[in-house]
């Protein structure tokens, strides 16, 4: 017996989106593998023109200068929230245990070791990483980075090194920063919700204060703020198609600086802090 008309639409729909998923699944994953191995072989080139970071040391200065004083006062809105936050809801725990004065040693050791360089790296990610992105790639869809290669000037000497070597010195920067100002935000909680003496909370907090956990975390900012640059400059320099493929780059760049934090950050603390 003859199908009807709406079921022959139906399955030829269906037949259609099924091909279309498989392509696009087939173009994500080619474009995957093409932008890891730009990311690979970028950053490979960007270790061998270090070589010249002294002749660029002049552009290494003003990229620290605007990724820093652009990023603190986020850093420093977030940071202090953050340890907010913290003290409270550990606060809320400590006091079944009538332990409240511990607080200031729970805020530490989680700044220290993960809030601090997460916390910072995921802001740079927003705001710095998104703006290589979007410089890059604008450079790259008017045919600026070509120019440059008809000049014979290596875009990564001249334009990647300069922001990665960058953002590898202002990430434990600001992560110091944020450790800070994260416990001072721990300590206004502490002290005014859970009647805490600041003393006894600054006591707990040296208690806490190790160079492991400090060494550890601003390990974790350096390594982070290397992935940010080289993710945020591969996208910017493989963007194409005018304003919209600088758009889709600059998304990009924020979204998978995002996932390598996490994947690094667990993968770090499983080699800092074995369980066995």
């Amino acid at each position: 017996m003859d199908s009807s008309p709406e079921d022959r639409t139906g399955a030829a729909t269906r037949r259609f989106f099924g091909v279309q998923s498989l392509e696009r699944l087939f173009s994500w994953t080619v474009d995957s593998i093409h932008g890891a191995g730009h990311g690979v072989t970028l950053f490979a080139e960007t270790l061998y023109w270090l070589r010249a970071l002294w002749t660029k040391r002049g552009a290494v200065r003003d990229k620290i200068v605007m990724t820093g004083f652009g990023s603190l006062p986020v850093v420093l809105l977030v940071a202090f929230f953050t340890g907010l936050i913290l003290a409270l809801q550990s606060g809320i725990e400590a006091r079944r245990f009538n332990q409240e004065a511990a607080v200031g040693a729970l805020v530490a050791a989680t700044m220290y070791r993960e809030m601090g360089p997460v916390m910072t790296s995921i802001i740079l990610a927003a705001l710095v990483g998104s703006a290589y992105s979007a410089e890059l790639g604008t450079m790259s869809v008017s045919e600026e980075i070509d120019a440059l290669r008809v000049m014979s000037i290596s875009p990564v000497k001249f334009l990647v090194m300069p922001r990665v070597v960058a953002l590898a010195i202002t990430a434990p920067i600001l992560t110091l920063i944020t450790d800070f100002v994260g416990i001072l935000g721990g300590a206004v909680i502490a002290n005014a919700q859970l009647r805490v003496d600041l003393k006894v909370y600054y006591d707990w907090v040296r208690w806490a204060s190790n160079l492991t956990d400090v060494m550890n975390g601003l390990f974790k900012a350096l390594v982070f703020g290397v992935l940010i640059a080289v993710v945020g400059c591969s996208q910017g320099l493989r963007a194409t198609q005018g304003a919209s493929g600088v758009g889709n780059a600059t998304m990009k760049a924020v979204v998978i600086s995002f996932v390598l934090i996490l994947i690094t950050d667990y993968l770090i603390n499983w080699f800092l802090y074995p369980m066995f």
